[in-house]
């Protein structure tokens, strides 16, 4: 090891992080630098974060600050690095994170590889059917309020790679830049949006709640996803104990429990007769509630507590179809609108179809509906005839029923 070069590390790795940053894309950071422009000089750009990684001397730059909306009302703040610090950054994920990885528990859900949300549906679902109460849960600012020292102590404890340590400190410190350029300390939290950070959230919670509550309530099942979480209760008394509990207990690790997202429900079904004020949930797009659903094995129908998409994802994916602004796109065929909605239409119908599809004939009437009026905009001879236009829309699902992903699904929709 020389002098130079007081770290070790390889030139290989770094270019699998950029493979990788790459791979997911990604917006430019302060310096405006677009992933296309790094690769014009590419061998020089990797050269560059390699020798500095390798000597030290890395210093990240300030991650840029950009508000995007929350479903649930309000702004959320991420943290953009630049294209060089996502890849510097990405080094350190593919040395850190498989050595952490492990110690996770089961779970634990978020930007975990081999696990998804869909996974933390499932599981939630059967728990729902074996215990009558849930205790949801969600932390305040997690990424805001993450307390650096406690953090770093749980760093260290899984790692005495120098490096690794040395890079993670520098960019728990590093600024965040407004959009008016004014540079903002950060003594607390991790950018909601570096590439390092959700390892680093999942390893802090992993400690704050995750081995805590194994450890103090091995009895009560939950699930975790980022910083939103569910246990398990038998009774209403276990679930108040508990919420009292955990409350001090984020507390004392710098963090609190959102006053209106946290709650206590009844899984209420068809055997559950209490009456109660709370009686669904929402938790990863989907809504958990008292549902009519039918027994395959005796076709008959019984109340279960049960998930299906929630009005708030059905009403984010409905802005969605009306910012593609296809009724006023009459320089496509119906094909090209069926290529370019397609891949979308599918990771829809793959996450939410999952449960209780069905629920999921809002979205596809919704969809129809502004193909109808794409419709009577493209051909003149419809123009202002819904029921005509309609009537041709329904011949082409006949025709050709492989064109639209959900009508192929067989969730073709009403069209009126």
């Amino acid at each position: 090891m020389s002098e130079t070069k007081p770290f070790i590390i390889s030139k290989t790795l770094v270019m699998e992080a950029y493979k990788l940053v790459k791979a997911n894309a990604g917006a430019a950071g302060i310096d405006q630098q677009t992933l296309e422009d790094f690769d014009r000089n590419l061998k020089s750009n990797l050269y560059k974060i390699w020798n500095r990684m390798s000597s030290g001397s890395y210093f990240p730059p300030p991650v840029k600050a950009v508000s995007i909306p929350k479903k649930s009302g309000g702004e959320r703040i991420l943290g953009i690095p630049t294209v060089s610090d996502r890849i510097a950054q990405m080094i350190v994920k593919l040395m850190f994170e498989p050595i952490v990885e492990p110690h996770f528990h089961q779970n634990s859900y978020a930007y975990r590889p081999n696990r998804s949300a869909l996974d933390a549906v499932g599981i939630t679902r059967q728990r729902c059917w074996k215990y009558d109460w849930v205790l949801e849960f969600d932390i305040k600012g997690l990424f805001d309020n993450i307390d650096h020292d406690l953090l770093m102590k749980a760093v260290r404890k899984h790692t005495d790679n120098k490096w690794v340590i040395l890079y993670i400190e520098r960019w728990l410190k590093a600024p965040l830049q407004l959009k008016d350029g004014i540079l903002v300390t950060r003594n607390a939290g991790v950018p909601q949006g570096g590439v390092i950070s959700p390892v680093l959230a999942n390893l802090f919670l992993h400690y704050v709640f995750d081995t805590w509550m194994t450890r103090k309530y091995p009895s009560m099942p939950w699930c975790r996803y980022s910083d939103d979480g569910l246990i398990h209760c038998n009774t209403e008394q276990d679930a108040q104990h508990l919420l009292t509990n955990l409350k001090k207990r984020f507390e004392e690790c710098s963090l609190m429990l959102h006053p209106d997202k946290t709650k206590i429900i009844y899984c209420k079904d068809g055997s559950r007769k209490g009456k109660y004020k709370e009686t669904k949930f929402d938790f990863l797009g989907y809504t958990f509630r008292p549902r009519l659903v039918k027994n395959s094995k005796r076709s008959s129908m019984f109340i279960s507590f049960t998930p299906a998409v929630s009005q708030a994802a059905l009403k984010s994916m409905k802005a969605t179809i009306r910012q593609w602004n296809i009724r006023n796109r009459t320089d496509l065929e119906l094909g090209d609108i069926a290529k370019m909605y397609n891949p979308v239409i599918r990771g829809w119908l793959a996450y939410y179809g999952k449960y209780s599809p069905s629920a999921l004939y809002q979205f596809c009437r919704h969809f129809n509906k502004t193909l109808v009026a794409w419709g009577m905009r493209k051909y003149k001879e419809l123009a202002g005839h819904k029921t005509r236009t309609t009537i041709f829309i329904e011949k082409i699902v006949k025709e050709t029923p492989e064109l639209f992903v959900h009508w192929n699904k067989g969730m073709i929709g009403a069209f009126a």
